[in-house]
C-alpha cells in the first residue's frame, strides 16, 4: 500500500465512489473503478469496505446523508409548519440533473438484489416520511393545516414526488419540473385543507 493510499480518508473514497455510482450505474460499478477514480490500490478499498455491497451501501449512504442533513436542518429550525412543509417539499423534489435522484433510482432497482443496500435505502427512505408527518402533525396542532391522517398524507405527498421524480430523471421532457411543482403543491393542499398558492414561494 502506498503512502498516499495510506493517508487517503474514508470519506474521499466515499466521494469518489458516488461519482462512479453515478456515471455507471450501481450494478456496473466494480471496486477497481472506485479505486483506480481515487487514485488508490483496490486492497485499500477492501481495507475500508470488506465487500463490494458494502462500499456500494455505504456510499449510498453518504449520498443521501447529505440529503438528509438539510432535512435535519429544517426540521431543527424554529420555521412554522407551514413554511417547513414548503422547504422539505423543495429539498425533496429532483432540480437540475439531480445526481442524489439518479442515485436514489438506480438504488431502490438494486435493493431488489442486495439486501445491505435495502436495508439502508429503507431507513433512509422512512426518515423523509418521518419527518413529514412529524411537520403535519406539528401543522394540524397548531391550526395550520387540516387533516386526520398525517402518516398517511405524508406517504401520498412523499409518493407522489417519487413517481413524479422517476419520470422527470428518467424521461425528459415527458414533463417539466414546473408540471411537478404544481401537481405537488396541488396535492399537498388537498391532503393538508389549503389553496396551492398556499404553499407556492
Amino acid at each position: 500500500m502506498t503512502r498516499r493510499s495510506a493517508e487517503v480518508r474514508l470519506e474521499t473514497l466515499l466521494r469518489t465512489a458516488c461519482d462512479v455510482i453515478v456515471e455507471r450505474g450501481l450494478a456496473s460499478t466494480r471496486t477497481v473503478d472506485v479505486a483506480n477514480a481515487a487514485g488508490v490500490s483496490q486492497a485499500l478499498v477492501f481495507y475500508h469496505f470488506a465487500t463490494k455491497e458494502r462500499l456500494l451501501a455505504q456510499a449510498f449512504t453518504y449520498a443521501a446523508e447529505q440529503d438528509l442533513a438539510q432535512l435535519q436542518a429544517v426540521m431543527d429550525s424554529s420555521a412554522r409548519p407551514r413554511e417547513k412543509l414548503k422547504k422539505i417539499l423543495k429539498l425533496y423534489a429532483p432540480t437540475g440533473r439531480s445526481k442524489s435522484w439518479a442515485m436514489w433510482i438506480d438504488g431502490w432497482s438494486e435493493s431488489q438484489r442486495m439486501p445491505e443496500l435495502e436495508k439502508v435505502s429503507r431507513h433512509l427512505d422512512l426518515r423523509w416520511k418521518e419527518a413529514l408527518t412529524e411537520v403535519i402533525t406539528a401543522g394540524v396542532t397548531a391550526g395550520a393545516f387540516k387533516c386526520d391522517d398525517p402518516a398517511g398524507a405524508a406517504w401520498r405527498i412523499l409518493a407522489l414526488i417519487d413517481g413524479l421524480a422517476v419520470q422527470v430523471t428518467v424521461h425528459e421532457r415527458v414533463i417539466s419540473r414546473r408540471q411537478l411543482t404544481d401537481w405537488v403543491r396541488q396535492t399537498a393542499a388537498r391532503e393538508l385543507g389549503l389553496e396551492p398558492a398556499d404553499l407556492a414561494r
